[in-house]
C-alpha cells in the first residue's frame, strides 16, 4: 500500500497525472489549489502544505541552492530536455520507482532527477 502524495506543477500533463493515478498514487493538480501562474516559491510551498512531493518539468526546482531538498517532502524533476517523445520512458521509470519505494519518508529531503535512462538522487 502506498502513502505517496504528489503535487503536479502546471507543466505536468494530464497524461502523466492519469498514469500516476492509474498506479494508485494520490496526485493533486496545481490548478485545483493555486493560480496557474503562481511563482515557484508559492508552488513548492503549496506542495509542502499539502504534505506532497512536488513533481515538475520546471528545471528551477532542481536548483538545490534555491530549493534545498531538506526543506521539502521531496522534489521530482522530470528531465525531458525538449524531447516530449521521452515522456513514456520517463514516467514508466518513475512509476516503477514509486511502486518499489511506496513510503513518503523515502522521498523527504531529496531531489529526484528523472530522465529516460535513470533516476539520480540529490540530498
Amino acid at each position: 500500500m502506498s502513502d505517496i502524495k504528489l503535487f503536479a506543477d502546471h507543466c505536468i500533463s494530464n497524461y502523466i497525472i492519469n498514469y500516476l493515478k492509474g498506479l494508485g498514487f494520490e496526485v493533486h493538480r496545481l490548478k485545483d489549489h493555486i493560480p496557474r501562474e503562481s511563482p515557484d516559491q508559492i508552488v513548492i510551498s503549496t506542495a509542502k502544505e499539502l504534505n506532497s512531493i512536488l513533481i515538475s518539468l520546471n528545471g528551477d526546482f532542481s536548483d538545490i541552492i534555491t530549493y534545498p531538498p531538506s526543506n521539502y517532502k521531496g522534489i521530482i524533476a522530470l528531465q525531458l530536455k525538449n524531447h516530449p517523445e521521452r515522456i513514456p520512458y520517463v514516467i514508466k521509470l518513475l512509476g516503477d520507482y514509486l511502486q518499489k519505494n511506496p513510503s513518503m519518508g523515502h522521498y523527504k529531503g531529496k531531489l529526484f532527477l528523472v530522465d529516460s535512462q535513470r533516476i539520480r538522487i540529490k540530498y
